[in-house]
């Protein structure tokens, strides 16, 4: 079974009679591992093992993780981040346009997100270390969006799987198709070739050594051959199928094994065999077939960047 790279999962819990903690992970795709952490200032002296905790259970993708508390009494709408100290922003506010109005700036659009950036601005609720008894909650309760988070994974995993083997059984039929055009190929080129040399005059034809253009034809011929890039490709076909297959499993907080990069890989090799075919098509009909696999091909390459 496959993952993808995108997921949300969400868990939560009550600390205390009247607060809700929450927390909530998001993902995109990304090559690596891309992390970015806003959680309450009352766990912020535990963020660095909040950080171990999601790069030990999640591999890759560009993922945001949020840890709030919230008002159980009043609902989702009354989070309880750091609250701005109204005393410090008012004083910088002072300060910085008693400093334009003295220089003579015009524009003021800034000064609201300079300000933000002041020291002591935002500040922290009084009693903000947890406990002991609440970290452990805490740290259950990001388990359990982690969990989530992997099961919403698996989720968007199987449509991947499921996606992948149609597209996967459309470039095999093309495939098949190729066959009964590479046979009569050779007829139409052999009989091109000896058209051509009776157009030639009767003391050329005589002078013509019979076995070196039958040697000839025959090292053309081969050159055409699409047999092993036909071998190669249907064996690319089901390396793709076996590797889908034999990914493994994300376990609750154990580090996940991707397999992007490596279907990447493959479909890299496929695209190589599929150009190779389109190089030695010779007939339209095979052309076509060629450029049928293409699209086919480049849709695989698409969603294989989603894939864990």
């Amino acid at each position: 079974m496959i993952y993808s790279m995108t997921g949300y999962g969400k868990a939560e819990c009550l600390v205390a009679t009247n607060k809700k903690l929450v927390v909530e992970i998001k993902s995109l795709n990304s090559k690596s591992l891309d992390l970015s952490v806003r959680i309450a200032p009352q766990l912020r002296s535990k963020e660095l093992e909040i950080r171990t905790l999601i790069a030990q259970s999640l591999e890759r993708g560009k993922l945001d993780l949020s840890i709030y508390y919230q008002d159980a009494l009043q609902g989702d709408d009354s989070t309880t981040f750091a609250p701005i100290n109204r005393e410090a922003f008012a004083y910088y506010y002072r300060e910085l346009t008693a400093l334009q109005s003295e220089l003579g700036w015009a524009n003021n659009q800034d000064i609201v997100a300079a300000i933000m950036r002041m020291p002591d601005v935002t500040k922290v609720q009084d009693g903000s270390e947890v406990s002991d008894e609440e970290w452990t909650v805490v740290l259950q309760t990001i388990k359990e969006a982690i969990k989530q988070f992997n099961a919403f994974r698996e989720q968007e995993g199987a449509s991947l799987y499921q996606m992948f083997c149609e597209k996967l059984d459309a470039i095999a039929t093309l495939l098949s198709e190729v066959e009964p055009y590479e046979r009569s190929r050779v007829e139409k080129i052999k009989a091109r070739i000896e058209a051509n040399l009776e157009q030639l005059s009767a003391t050329t034809q005589q002078s013509i050594d019979r076995n070196r253009l039958e040697q000839e034809m025959i090292y053309y011929i081969e050159k055409l051959d699409i047999n092993e890039e036909k071998v190669r490709l249907t064996n690319h076909l089901k390396y793709f199928r076996e590797t889908m297959e034999g990914s493994k499993a994300i376990g609750d907080g154990q580090l996940a094994i991707g397999v992007g990069k490596k279907l990447g890989f493959i479909a890299q090799e496929m695209g190589r065999e599929i150009n190779t075919l389109g190089s030695k098509s010779n007939q339209s009909e095979m052309q076509i077939i060629v450029v049928k696999m293409k699209d086919i091909l480049e849709q695989i390459k698409e969603q294989v960047l989603n894939v864990l």
